[in-house]
């Protein structure tokens, strides 16, 4: 449902007609069900807000989803494409307490999201420089007072090929990535992918395409390449999904409209 929102919803429709959204996650496989309590997890999470429209059941994004996205598109987009040159560390270190374990959890998910390692389980670690985001991270979380955020240059400190084997489980990882490559790369032909496609199709390839690769950032903190030799994996990874997140947009984009059109308020 997140990246039903964040890749038809986040930028160009105010308001989403439930129904609309039920049918589209039950193309993908999913039951009624759990799509409807899909729905209503977000409601209770304070990303989508109900919005009765005569008979008919509407879904708004929150300014907290909005964040969210944007947070998470700055990553997924980003992949493949270092932020810096890797001469600087992001260390975090915290002592929140047990009763705020609901702010420990979330701020572990979006920390691991920024590509942080754990090297305990309260000290956290970035291969780049993330301290502005890790600073409004905690205090949108309200833990600020908790925890203390600093900057290490790589080339003078010592240990990192240890810090990078303890914080992150990398095994497999380049595995993944050539069979992410091995799915989609049949659809880059010498037409364009969209007029191999119909405008369903185009909707199911290109959200399970953005499905996948939203993983790799938690997966891949794109560490030098002296301590994990990732780059050609990742690079060919990062081509493909390039190639078809752009070509088959306006195609999936219409099926997503098309049904939901007649219930949509724009």
């Amino acid at each position: 449902m997140i990246t039903l929102l964040g890749s038809y919803v986040h930028g160009r429709h105010q308001t989403v007609w439930s129904g609309g959204l039920v049918s589209l996650l039950e193309e993908l496989e999913f039951s009624n069900g759990a799509a409807r309590v899909a729905l209503t997890r977000l409601v209770n999470r304070g990303l989508i807000l109900r919005v009765r429209q005569g008979r008919l059941v509407h879904y708004r994004m929150t300014p907290r989803a909005a964040r969210v996205l944007a947070e998470g598109d700055g990553r997924i987009f980003s992949l493949g494409r270092p932020r810096d040159d890797g001469s600087c560390w992001t260390f975090l270190w915290h002592q929140i307490p047990e009763d705020r374990r609901l702010e420990r959890s979330r701020l572990g998910k979006r920390l691991r999201f920024l590509g942080f390692g754990s090297l305990q389980d309260s000290v956290w670690v970035s291969p780049h420089d993330h301290q502005e985001e890790v600073v409004e991270l905690l205090d949108e979380l309200g833990v600020a007072s908790y925890a203390s955020v600093f900057l290490a240059p790589s080339e003078s400190a010592r240990g990192l090929r240890v810090a990078a084997e303890r914080a992150w489980d990398l095994s497999g990882l380049a595995e993944r990535y050539a069979a992410f490559e091995a799915e989609f790369a049949g659809y880059l032909g010498g037409a364009s992918p969209a007029e191999l496609l119909s405008d369903r199709q185009a909707f199911l390839v290109r959200t399970r395409l953005i499905q996948l690769f939203r993983v790799f950032p938690f997966l891949d903190p794109e560490l030098p390449e002296e301590l994990v030799p990732l780059a050609a994996e990742r690079g060919r990874a990062v081509a493909t999904f390039d190639v078809l997140w752009t070509s088959l947009a306006d195609a999936a984009k219409r099926h997503f409209d098309g049904v939901i059109l007649g219930y949509l308020a724009v």
